[in-house]
């Protein structure tokens, strides 16, 4: 055999090696994931929302061109998203407010006037990031937001959604209840490098997301995300439950019929360190014009899994339900049990695509 042949065989396995190399590191991250736990409810389709009874009495304010019902004499009511945190504390005397002393109010005139930014002071959440289908979430995100983001790239064909239930025990706006199903993406006009955009992003403590969905309990937090925020937000009922083992929330259609529930167990928060981060969206607002928002998050207690068994999405055939069933989630990456936080919220400011 030739020295030449020899040399082209020698480059050839070189080249195959590093080609299987590639492939490995690109395909790897999904091999080491649990699988998503989704579960199938169609015993409980007919299950109705039961709305507790209230002593609350209702009044009306206008917000742009609407009337928004509003429980009298609230927080809201009387100091419209600036209360003092002398009044906080007297409503709530337990609250550890001293972030909030370290942050300003500004006025802001956005379709309504309101004080940005919007402080929440006794919050609890679930996140759970899974794997998804990249045509399909790509697809999702406006071309004018896709020249500035791009969906992070988990492996090749499939990148990631972050699906979070919040309760807002204590806010500005009182109190009520949300779901968010976001996309992860890049930072803006970033590379997208896939692991190591998202690890950069983590250590940043600064993530960026495109939201699809944003539904809320109460007719206040919609006009204020809709008209303030450019969210995408729709009111239905939702409960919020927590037990011995689990932190749960059930989803209902605008009927009050059951749609989903995400359920995530109450994960060990003994060696919970505070800490605070930044979730940023982009948005178009009416116009068509970009925006950027974000949340600053203390986290107080908080604690983290990748076992499928702790988080679980219970799905109908109802709107929410077929919505994740299209994303094509396969893969748990991350849970997230946050007991106990803290954030303010940023009205958006516009974003240029230069």
């Amino acid at each position: 055999m030739s020295k030449v042949n020899l040399k082209n065989r020698k480059i050839a396995k070189i080249f195959l090696g590093v080609v299987i190399i590639v492939i490995t590191l690109a395909f790897f991250p999904s091999f080491l994931l649990n699988d998503a736990l989704l579960n199938s409810s169609t015993g409980t389709l007919n299950e109705h929302f039961e709305k507790e009874s209230t002593s609350n009495i209702f009044t009306e304010i206008k917000m742009g061109d609407l009337q928004v019902p509003i429980i009298k004499d609230g927080i809201y009511d009387k100091y419209r998203s600036n209360p003092p945190l002398s009044f906080v504390k007297e409503q709530k005397p337990n609250l550890d407010l001293s972030w909030f002393i370290t942050l300003e109010k500004e006025r802001k005139d956005v379709g309504f006037v309101t004080y940005s930014p919007n402080f929440y002071y006794s919050n609890s959440s679930i996140t759970a990031i899974y794997t998804a289908d990249m045509d399909t979430i790509s697809k999702l995100i406006p071309s004018s937001v896709k020249e500035i983001v791009k969906p992070i790239s988990f492996s090749p064909g499939i990148g990631l959604i972050a699906i979070t239930s919040y309760a807002y025990h204590y806010c500005d706006n009182g109190s009520y209840n949300e779901l968010s199903i976001s996309i992860v993406t890049t930072t803006p006009r970033a590379k997208n490098f896939g692991l190591i955009s998202l690890v950069g992003e983590l250590n940043n403590k600064s993530l960026w997301g495109y939201v699809l969905k944003l539904p809320v309990d109460t007719e206040l937090a919609r006009v204020r995300g809709v008209l303030g925020y450019n969210l995408p937000k729709w009111l239905i009922p939702i409960k919020y439950e927590l037990d011995n083992n689990n932190m749960s929330f059930s989803y209902y259609n605008e009927e009050g019929i059951f749609d989903f529930s995400m359920v995530g167990k109450r994960l060990d928060v003994k060696k919970s360190e505070t800490s605070i981060s930044r979730l940023n969206f982009i948005n178009v607002d009416i116009q068509g014009r970009l925006t950027h928002g974000y949340s600053d998050v203390r986290a107080i207690k908080k604690a983290s899994s990748t076992s499928g068994e702790d988080i679980q999405l219970n799905l109908s055939n109802g709107p929410i339900s077929k919505f994740i069933k299209s994303l094509k989630i396969k893969k748990l990456v991350r849970y997230d049990y946050q007991p106990e936080f803290q954030a303010a919220l940023y009205t958006p400011n516009f974003l240029t695509n230069e």
